[in-house]
């Protein structure tokens, strides 16, 4: 029988559809929370809190779990996060596409590493320093961490235009072991960047074999999503299957409109795979991705959105060809000019968006670049996207199924422990959203706008958004990965 005080909490989240996180249908219900920790889900009429919040009305959630984003910079330059928790997310990875801030130092920015910030950011010669500053100096969310392969190299390599030798190689594996014994997750490669391009597939291998022994997973932006994207596929298979780690695919896409529809073909090969070893994919609600500007990827874009340049700062938000043709010249020579920039590229098809998304393997992230002055609507909007336009619009999935995408499905893929559910015992990480309003608001025009219809989120039990605003509350912790090593 319950105690007086065992029925005492904190705040209790009143009358709301609890949808939580399983895909199992939506169900009337309070909830209460106690300290970091959800302690009852029920009618809770007999409770006793501090606060009650009646979200009548409106789905309680689990906080929803940005999978890709390149933050690792923001979480300490920009606590708040306004960004990510507008949209409900309480927890993002962070050091994807091969980039991390850590365990890498630098007195002068080298070009493959500017989405993640300018030279200050890069101050971390090891990972677990850089946690350890997450934990001095906490975020208003929660961060799981990987090893970038590229910042490996950057900090081993006195040129990266080459593969590693052996001895560049073991170096670079006592890197990643320092950091996964310090609570990183994986490791993760941009093999379609210079300098890891010029990486083969043993190098990443090589360097990866410390991966098993802490349960780590390989997570990558593979080396070709165009016409190559079958041989990547393959490639990352390979490594995720001689490193005995789970494989993770980066914001899987089909990128040029001469391999439209390919995606069915993508998907098979990945479901095929799935049989027989550990492999997830992430994918972003658009039709147009966004990195550093890269003339290679004009020819395979309808259009071309610059989203910032240090050259020529008020270029952030045009079309590069009016650019062009203000300066007189092609879109080459005016890419030069711009030159260290970043892009939105119009590349990819509708169709093959949604079918990537109606996977039911299918985890959201992001890939939003906080620092970019021009950014992609992503970066404010994906999950709101999701919610609002992809399931309750088109009706491409449930709300239910949506939401398992976002929560438990991506806690399940990189080891998060008591998060991802709306379960008695877990960390109070919680979105209430209205399932009608919910949507997106950011756009390519005005990049920079909160979601619509989130009306509260928690993280480790405390309010962090409310209203459409935040609190300044910044009880994020840094989720050192589980260790299994001897």
């Amino acid at each position: 029988m319950a105690t007086e005080q065992s029925k005492t909490c904190d705040l209790i989240l009143v009358g709301g559809d609890v949808v939580d996180g399983t895909g199992a249908p939506r169900r009337r219900a309070d909830v209460a929370v106690r300290d970091d920790r959800i302690v009852a889900i029920g009618e809770l009429a007999d409770w006793h809190a501090g606060q009650r919040v009646d979200v009548s009305n409106q789905v309680v959630a689990p906080g929803f779990i940005d999978v890709h984003t390149h933050d690792d910079y923001a979480l300490l330059a920009k606590p708040d996060m306004d960004m990510k928790v507008s949209q409900g997310v309480t927890s993002v990875v962070v050091g994807n596409c091969g980039i991390s801030l850590a365990p890498l130092t630098f007195t002068e920015m080298e070009p493959g590493l500017a989405l993640l910030g300018d030279e200050q950011a890069f101050r971390f010669p090891k990972m677990g320093q850089f946690l350890d500053a997450i934990d001095d100096a906490p975020a208003a969310l929660n961060a799981v961490f990987l090893v970038g392969h590229t910042t490996l190299r950057f900090g081993t390599l006195d040129r990266t235009d080459r593969p590693a030798s052996s001895d560049e190689i073991k170096i670079m594996r006592d890197l990643l072991e320092e950091g996964l014994k310090a609570g990183a997750s994986g490791m993760s490669t941009g093999l379609f960047y210079d300098p890891a391009i010029a990486a083969p597939a043993r190098e990443v291998i090589e360097i990866g074999q410390v991966l098993k022994d802490y349960g780590a997973r390989y997570v990558t932006h593979m080396r070709d999503e165009a016409a190559g994207v079958l041989d990547s596929l393959e490639e990352t298979f390979e490594i995720g299957r001689e490193c005995d780690s789970r494989a993770i695919v980066s914001h899987h896409k089909v990128q040029s409109g001469d391999v439209a529809g390919l995606s069915a073909q993508t998907l098979a090969c990945i479901d095929h795979h799935g049989h027989n070893q550990p492999v997830g994919l992430d994918v972003y609600p658009y039709a147009a991705g966004s990195t550093i500007l890269k003339p290679e990827l004009f020819a395979k874009s309808k259009r071309v959105l610059i989203t910032w340049s240090k050259a020529i700062p008020e270029a952030g938000g045009r079309d590069l060809k009016d650019i062009a043709a203000e300066m007189g010249v092609d879109i080459y020579e005016a890419a030069e000019r711009l030159q260290p920039a970043g892009a939105i590229y119009f590349s990819m098809h509708e169709e093959d968006v949604q079918r990537i998304l109606s996977h039911p393997n299918a985890m959201i992230g992001s890939d939003g670049l906080p620092f970019d002055a021009h950014p992609h609507p992503r970066l404010w909007g994906t999950f709101p996207r999701v919610l609002g336009h992809y399931a309750r619009d088109l009706g491409l999935f449930s709300l239910e199924e949506a939401v398992r995408r976002m929560t438990s499905l991506s806690a399940m893929q990189f080891d998060m422990a008591d998060r991802g559910t709306v379960a008695k015992g877990n960390f109070a990480d919680l979105v209430v959203f209205d399932p009608d309003k919910v949507i997106d608001t950011a756009t390519f025009e005005k990049p920079i706008q909160a979601a619509a219809g989130i009306a509260h989120v928690f993280v480790n039990g405390r309010e962090v958004w409310r209203d459409g605003q935040s609190t300044g509350a910044r009880p994020g912790r840094a989720l050192r990965h589980r260790q299994v090593a001897a």
